[in-house]
């Protein structure tokens, strides 16, 4: 079965085509474009066929596309951009036999069986390494924004499941955070995790720590900063810039306090998955940080905690094997 699959994220769109026969999926002639520079997914699509020399009717009859964003049927409002992505619509002008639509954190759950030794980093083990992991996963993954989805066990396997979980209230602990909380207070009103603990997050919290220390960007930062990636420029900079250092401790020891709720939540004995670009381009600053400390502390919840795997997902193209398998095995 061959299926045009997408992976349409906040920044970058990926298209490709799948073939798939179950859980085995090879992915072919995958390109990414900046979705900024496209005002629908259609235009997008025919962008690729166009260069491609794909014809839906001919070369794939089937369309999966992984959305940043809550789908509601076939419909999808895109929660950093400003897009409308109606399933029937894309069917329709294409002339594809079916088109599926889901979140991009399900489809990254999808793809997480289809996922080889290669292509994870373990963060930590969980409980007995002799024995494999069995229960309820969760996929938590920081880019753009903080996207999470849980995986189902229902004895014999897993069911992946949307959530919009990046989105529940911020809690802050101590002094600064109660200020950090204070300070996007008043820029953004209601305060989410994806404020602090995403891409986005990361430009947040270097702004916060300039105002609570009364510091300024260092003239050479400034002009990597306008280049307009943030997150990136700053991760790049910690090793210079005593802020850059800071906003990436605190980062890290966040995106560990909300993995570790979700993975609470979902008591996520079968392994919790991190995804989105920024933990595996900082993996070696992600293993040095605070990360698992923040994932632990949970008070008496603790022990369970430690029984759970911690895995990055390295495979950039999951959330494509995950569409494929979605339209294979649905």
């Amino acid at each position: 079965m061959r299926v045009l699959v997408g992976d349409i994220g906040g920044t970058k769109t990926g298209i490709g085509v799948a073939e798939t026969d179950g859980l085995a999926v090879t992915l072919r002639q995958v390109r990414r474009y900046p979705s900024a520079d496209f005002d629908s997914l259609e235009s997008l699509i025919i962008q690729y066929l166009h260069e491609t020399g794909q014809v839906p009717a001919r070369d794939c009859h089937l369309g999966a596309f992984a959305v940043a964003g809550p789908v509601e049927g076939r419909h999808c409002r895109t929660t950093n951009l400003p897009w409308e992505i109606d399933a029937d619509l894309i069917e329709h002008i294409l002339e594809f036999r079916a088109v599926g639509l889901l979140n991009d954190l399900e489809a990254v759950a999808w793809g997480v069986a289809a996922l080889g030794p290669d292509d994870v980093a373990e963060i930590h083990p969980g409980g007995a390494p002799q024995q494999p992991a069995v229960g309820n996963a969760c996929v938590v993954a920081a880019g753009t924004g903080l996207g999470e989805a849980g995986l189902y066990w229902d004895g014999t396997r897993h069911h992946p499941f949307a959530t919009e979980g990046g989105h529940t209230d911020f809690a802050p602990l101590d002094e600064r955070e109660f200020a950090l909380l204070g300070f996007l207070q008043q820029r953004f009103g209601r305060v989410s995790w994806e404020r602090v603990a995403s891409g986005m997050g990361i430009g947040n919290l270097y702004d916060f720590l300039l105002t609570w220390h009364q510091a300024a960007t260092p003239d050479w930062l400034a002009a990597e900063l306008a280049a307009g990636d943030t997150a990136a420029a700053v991760a790049a900079a910690a090793g210079r810039c005593p802020i850059c250092r800071e906003t990436m401790d605190l980062f890290f020891s966040l995106f560990g306090r909300e993995s570790g709720n979700l993975a609470l939540k979902h008591l996520a004995l079968g392994g919790v998955y991190l995804g989105g670009g920024i933990a595996p381009k900082n993996l070696e600053a992600l293993r040095a940080s605070r990360f698992l400390e923040g994932f632990f502390a949970k008070g008496r919840m603790e022990p369970h905690m430690r029984r759970m795997p911690v895995r990055v997902i390295l495979r950039a193209e999951t959330p494509l094997l995950g569409a494929a398998r979605y339209m294979g095995l649905r």
